[in-house]
């Protein structure tokens, strides 16, 4: 089963659940000793992220605040250790680069979908 490390680290650090490796390309700070499935199948990464968005034509003031406050919420030392504990990586990022990064991302998964000749039913 495959499931994110929020969800699972708990089960996995009170040894209810056996972990066997985690989908990230590096291992996870959280879970230092679980390995990826990149060590055993090349070139393998999958990850769960969160973002926040806001609606096409918002000002450009707008979007650097909330930028800006966001990229400081993530420097706070406490929510950097919350969110270490549940597995979390704070990505503090320009809206530019966050948008690459969706890109890349949706790029990804389609050249797979297309490889695996995946079709809706």
């Amino acid at each position: 089963m495959f499931v994110g490390i929020s969800e699972s680290i708990e089960h996995i650090k009170t040894g209810r659940l056996r972990a066997l490796a985690v989908t990230t390309a590096t291992r996870s700070p959280a879970l230092p000793d679980i390995p990826t499935v990149g060590e055993f199948v090349t070139g393998y990464e999958a990850i769960t992220f969160h973002g926040i968005g806001a609606p096409k034509g918002t000002p450009a003031d707008i979007i650097d605040r909330l930028n800006k406050e966001i990229n400081s919420g993530l420097a706070d030392s406490k929510l950097k250790t919350g969110l270490a504990e549940l597995g979390g990586v704070p990505m503090p990022t320009t809206p530019a680069a966050f948008g690459k990064f969706i890109v890349d991302e949706t790029e990804k998964w389609a050249k797979l979908i297309r490889t695996a000749n995946i079709k809706p039913e």
